[in-house]
């Protein structure tokens, strides 16, 4: 005898839309049973030709039962089971009755999102606006100087969406990892290590190839792309499929061991197939809403879907920069969203938790991302600022002859040094002696290229010498 299958009430209504038909329902005081017959050994196939018997019963405990519905059985408990047919046994979830549910997942009405346009208009069109004046400024300069604004943004990109998660990636690394992809002359590429490589494989997909549509099995390359090893950390986790819940309900935690806090519970792994198919049927679809609308719904939709083991906020932060390159019309990235994300961490974990507490009105979520996305976007006029200064400064050293080294420190500090550069510094990252640093340096401070700091002997510092514009 097959053994009763259980289900909870969330992820029979979240699986109901994909068919499947009931046998048989009985309906109890606070349980509801469902005997069911399926069509094949896959246990998704199983668990969709349940949804419907479960349905049935939802309706035969909470309102007047249509006549499908009237055929129950005295005890479902001793119904004989074979190897078509099997028991199931499902707690009527109260929450359900009165839509004060915990999470909007749970919402009887999932996912018809909705929002207050009036509160969006002003916001959507500062936004656009803000977007239209960095792309003007970006017509006047060269490709050259686009390029190397988009290495900088993608960089940016890159480490702070792995950084939002606690980890931090090797900066040189990835800028010479999507400058080799690009094809951008950064002088001497630094190495690369494979989990850099997957991280950066992913967001250029994202956005080289915006108007692919959007797969399973693209998903799916992202996520192995991210994990190479099959490890998050020690955590042997599925890579490259969806997760199965194989040790309990995917939850988004936080405390001590003991003394958790749970911010947030996923949809069971049973609706994965069924709410991906809907959610990717939704992103490659000619859009029904504002681009920039769609960016901030789709960004949402799969940080609360969270379809993976890990990576999950990686993986959406990247769909939202696929979407957002399809609304600018333009594969190449001139702000970071992920950057301004980091800058704003806690904000941005907050408004999260609060939208998916709450109901399917997303105009809190939606108001949010419009601003940070402003502000992302107006942090990019800093980025190109920096750019053109650079460029300004090359042009002004343009005839002096440089070497290898003091190209690369010089390049190190117009991109921000962080801290007082010395001598035995310029040793350590140009990986020379001490004495080929000082013949460096005092080249530079002769052609007038760099400058001493305040300070004298071993703690003498050196700076970049004043602009001549």
């Amino acid at each position: 005898m097959r053994q009763p299958t259980r289900l909870t009430f969330a992820s029979c209504r979240t699986l109901a839309q994909i068919g499947g038909r009931e046998s048989a329902v009985a309906v109890g005081r606070n349980r509801y049973f469902a005997v069911c017959e399926y069509f094949s050994l896959n246990p998704s196939e199983q668990c969709a030709s349940l949804i419907v018997a479960l349905r049935w019963a939802h309706n035969a405990f909470t309102h007047a039962p249509p006549s499908s519905a009237r055929r129950t059985i005295p005890a479902a408990v001793n119904y004989p089971l074979n190897n078509r047919i099997f028991r199931v046994e499902c707690a009527l979830n109260p929450r359900m009755n009165n839509e004060n549910h915990t999470y909007l997942w749970q919402s009887s009405d999932w996912p018809n999102w909705h929002f207050d346009w009036a509160a969006l208009a002003e916001p959507l069109a500062e936004v656009s606006r803000a977007q239209g004046r960095l792309l003007g400024r970006l017509a006047d300069v060269g490709m050259t100087l686009r390029d190397q604004a988009s290495l900088v943004a993608l960089t940016d990109d890159v480490v702070k969406t792995s950084e939002i998660e606690g980890e931090a990636l090797n900066v040189a690394s990835v800028r010479s990892s999507i400058a080799r992809r690009l094809g951008a002359e950064i002088g001497a590429l630094a190495p690369v290590d494979r989990h850099v490589e997957g991280v950066v494989e992913m967001v250029l997909d994202a956005t080289a190839n915006n108007q692919a549509t959007v797969t399973p099995a693209r998903l799916f390359g992202w996520h192995a792309a991210l994990f190479p090893t099959g490890y998050a950390g020690l955590s042997k986790i599925n890579v490259g499929a969806w997760r199965d819940d194989a040790n309990g309900a995917m939850q988004v935690v936080s405390g001590a061991i003991g003394r958790q806090r749970v911010h947030f519970e996923a949809p069971p792994a049973a609706c994965l197939p069924a709410e991906m198919a809907r959610f990717l049927d939704w992103v490659n679809a000619p859009a029904n809403v504002p681009p920039l609308i769609k960016a901030g719904l789709g960004h949402f939709w799969l940080v609360t879907l969270h379809p993976f083991d890990d990576g999950n906020g990686r993986i959406a932060r990247a769909l939202g920069d696929l979407l957002l390159a399809r609304a600018d019309g333009s594969p190449q990235r001139y702000y970071s969203l992920s950057a301004q994300i980091q800058r704003e961490r806690t904000a941005y974990y907050d408004i999260l938790e609060q939208t998916q507490k709450a109901t399917l009105d997303v105009t809190a979520w939606l108001l949010w991302f419009f601003d940070a996305l402003h502000r992302a976007v107006e942090h990019a006029h800093i980025t190109l600022d920096a750019v053109l200064r650079k460029a300004r400064y090359w042009q002004q050293w343009a005839t002096l002859s440089l070497n290898e080294r003091q190209v690369k420190l010089l390049n190190k500090l117009l991109d921000g040094f962080d801290g007082k550069l010395t001598n035995q510094k310029w040793a350590t990252l140009a990986q020379c002696s001490p004495d080929t640093a000082l013949r460096d340096l005092n080249d530079l401070l002769l052609s007038g290229v760099l400058r001493k700091t305040a300070g004298g002997g071993r703690s003498t510092g050196y700076e970049l010498n004043e602009w001549q514009d």
